[in-house]
């Protein structure tokens, strides 16, 4: 049980890492938060199953999967709403004047 708690640990950091160079390396809000959104929660989601699965069965890994369930729905659901609300109040979106020229 021991190697699967570290291989979910591990790949939720990799994606918790992605999410963080994404952050840094992208152009503009929306694509910041798109990268963002998608790698933080199922980073989260895999860090926080391998602490349950370290755990074994216990109340204490019951209550970790509730959080899991419930970053499954609230992150995407977050991230859609704060989206739409840069949108509607014009946050500018960013363009390749590169591409746009060839």
């Amino acid at each position: 049980m021991n190697w699967l708690a570290v291989l979910l640990m591990l790949a939720g950091g990799v994606f918790l890492l992605v999410s963080a160079v994404g952050f840094l390396r992208l152009p503009d809000f929306y694509c910041r938060a798109h990268a963002v959104g998608k790698a933080e929660t199922l980073g989260s989601m895999l860090v926080l199953s391998g602490l349950a699965a370290h755990n074994g069965a216990d109340l204490t890994s019951c209550k970790i999967l509730l959080t899991v369930g419930i970053i499954f729905i609230t992150n995407p659901t977050a991230t859609h709403a704060l989206l739409c609300s840069a949108f509607r109040s014009g946050v500018a979106i960013w363009k390749n004047s590169d591409a746009a020229q060839k």
